[in-house]
């Protein structure tokens, strides 16, 4: 079935872009709004003017996800909302729409995305190499924002650096180039900060530079108003009269005063003073910040595929497979490692699996198709998995098995299944998609000398 093409609109009035093209335009935010949807715009407007328009569609259901591409200058808000600029060939967008329409389709099995942090996922998951992306702004208290948590939100209230820490404790986003490192009030978490110079005893902010001398006979060092009598300079400590600078005396580089206490010190103390709430703190003491891009990471893809209804782990088409988070995979598989080191027993197989050509699959078969083969794959592998076995998805395309009191034999009948299987589905689907899989049983001889990592380590090279 033939996808019928995109409705493509140009937002802007620049005569010298997509000159005699047969595109609908509007000269304004309002004209388009009032119109009927399209599937893709062109926002043809300087880079500002661009970024604000993007900023009120994205807030717009109608062009929440859509491609919408910026065709002059890419402002900060650009980067952060759109999609880049058009391709060269406008004949390319129709292709980028429908992979683009096939993936809205694969999302979350279908349902629209609701709560926030799926509208987040799904703008995300709809771009291969989409970014939540953060943006400089001095009127914001902590300089930075974050413009596709604010568009996407709806109106709610999120704290968005604590919201994107979260994402990256659950694992579905992962950190991307950081940008800057802020340092916060520890009151109100402002980063707009004063640093003064104060007193070290009274912490007054009135001192002064205040000159002074360092008598070389017996070390006093004073203000230079000590040193004057009857228009001489003498030590008032020892009494030595002080004639050659150099020799008798020198000029210490920084002295100050404090004009409160009358303290007479060399290094004045730092403080950092809030402007927004007027806390002072010691530069010590404030809270730092890290300020990063983020990206979607491997387990919010599964998660956009699988769907947001289950727990932490989809049960619909995982759940037999006892799917782990890659660290609790990890510290298990460490301890299985223990255990047989030290007692010979019992033995444990392990086996890797991945599809080794996924991403040509899902480019020739597009993305519908090739996952459902994936997943037809991975039903073939539940033939084989019982409850005490344990599996991890590292990625889209690898799968880890571990399978306690399972021999070399119990492994040889478990891969020759697996191998028949992805053979028998790879030539129903006519799909010419590549298994690999690497197996190791333990105890063996190299496991004496090896830990979870580079175990897995190894076992992935034979799978690269």
């Amino acid at each position: 079935m033939t996808i019928a093409s995109p409705h493509v609109a140009v937002v802007g009035t620049t005569a010298s872009h997509f000159a005699g093209s047969e595109l609908d335009r509007f000269s304004d935010l309002a004209s388009l709004q009032a119109a009927q949807a399209y599937d893709v715009l062109l926002l043809d407007l300087p880079g500002p003017q661009a970024g604000q328009v993007l900023r009120s569609l994205r807030m717009d259901r109608k062009y929440r996800f859509g491609l919408i591409y910026c065709c002059q200058d890419q402002d900060p808000w650009c980067v952060a909302l759109g999609d880049g600029p058009p391709p060269a060939d406008l004949g390319a967008i129709s292709p980028l729409w429908r992979l683009w329409r096939e993936r809205f389709g694969l999302f979350n099995r279908g349902a629209p995305p609701e709560r926030f942090e799926e509208r987040v996922l799904a703008w995300l998951w709809l771009r291969s190499r989409g970014e939540v992306h953060a943006v400089r702004d001095s009127a914001v208290p902590q300089h930075y924002r974050y413009p596709l948590l604010e568009a996407l939100g709806d109106g709610e209230v999120v704290n968005q650096f604590s919201w994107l820490q979260l994402m990256g404790q659950q694992g579905w986003l992962e950190e991307g180039e950081l940008l800057d490192r802020l340092r916060l009030c520890t009151g109100c978490g402002s980063g707009r900060l004063n640093y003064v110079d104060v007193c070290p005893e009274c912490q007054a902010l009135d001192i002064g530079r205040q000159p002074s001398l360092h008598c070389f006979t017996c070390g006093h060092v004073g203000p230079q108003e000590h040193f004057l009598k009857e228009g001489l300079l003498l030590c008032p400590n020892c009494l030595t009269r002080l004639r050659h600078i150099g020799s008798d005396y020198d000029r210490p580089l920084e002295n100050y005063r404090c004009r409160g206490c009358q303290a007479f010190f060399v290094d004045a103390a730092v403080e950092a003073r809030c402007l927004d709430c007027g806390l002072s703190h010691g530069p010590d003491k404030l809270r730092v910040r890290e300020v990063r891009h983020f990206r979607l990471a491997e387990a919010g893809r599964l998660r956009c595929r699988e769907g947001f209804g289950a727990g932490p782990v989809s049960i619909e088409r995982f759940g037999s497979l006892n799917l782990l988070p890659r660290q609790a995979f990890f510290e298990l598989l460490n301890w299985q490692l223990q255990l047989t080191r030290r007692h010979r027993t019992p033995p444990f197989s392990l086996l890797g699996l991945r599809f080794v050509n996924l991403l040509e699959t899902l480019a020739q078969l597009g993305e519908m198709r090739g996952h459902a083969l994936v997943d037809g794959l991975v039903e073939r592998l539940q033939e084989a998995v019982r409850e005490t076995d344990r599996c991890c998805r590292a990625s889209e395309e690898v799968l880890w098995l571990m399978m306690p009191y399972t021999d070399a034999v119990g492994l040889e009948v478990v891969r020759k299944r697996l191998v028949k299987g992805a053979e028998r589905l790879t030539a129903e689907q006519a799909a010419p998609i590549e298994v690999r899989l690497a197996v190791f049983t333990a105890p063996d001889d190299q496991q004496d000398q090896e830990d979870a990592a580079l175990l897995l380590a190894r076992l992935g090279g034979q799978l690269s």
